[in-house]
C-alpha cells in the first residue's frame, strides 16, 4: 500500500504560479511511476503530467507543456508538479498517484485525495 498527500494548492491570479506536492509513505515509492491529473467541476479527471521512477522522463499533456514540471525526489519520497503561467480554466482538483508509467486513470494504483487549485482572472 502506497499513502500519498497531496499539498501546495490554493487560490492565484492568471499568470501567477504554484507549486504542488505529493508525499509517499507505505510501500517502496521509487519503484513507481508517478503522475499528476487534475478534475475540473463537471468534467473527467484529466491526465496532466507524468515522470518514471528514476526521473529520466517524464511526459506532459500538450496543454501545459513549457508550462509545467514535474520531477521527483526519491529520496524524500516525494513528488512535485510546478505550475507557471497559470490560466482560470486550469481551476480543479489536482490529484497525484503512483503506478504503471501511463496517462489513463486506470494505470496507477494509489491516488491521494487532491488539493484544490483555483485560478482567478
Amino acid at each position: 500500500q502506497v499513502h500519498l498527500v497531496e499539498s501546495g494548492g490554493g487560490l492565484v491570479q492568471a499568470g501567477g504560479s504554484l507549486r504542488l506536492s505529493c508525499a509517499a509513505s507505505g510501500r517502496t515509492f521509487s519503484g513507481y511511476a508517478m503522475g499528476w491529473f487534475r478534475q475540473a467541476p463537471g468534467k473527467e479527471r484529466a491526465f496532466v503530467a507524468a515522470i518514471r521512477w528514476s526521473g529520466g522522463s517524464s511526459d506532459y499533456v500538450d496543454s501545459v507543456k513549457g508550462r509545467f514540471t514535474i520531477s521527483r525526489d526519491n529520496a524524500k519520497n516525494t513528488v512535485y508538479l510546478q505550475m507557471n503561467s497559470l490560466k482560470p480554466d486550469e481551476t480543479a482538483v489536482y490529484y497525484c498517484a503512483a503506478g504503471y508509467p501511463g496517462r489513463l486513470n486506470g494505470e496507477y494504483t494509489y491516488w491521494g485525495q487532491g488539493t484544490q487549485v483555483t485560478v482567478s482572472s
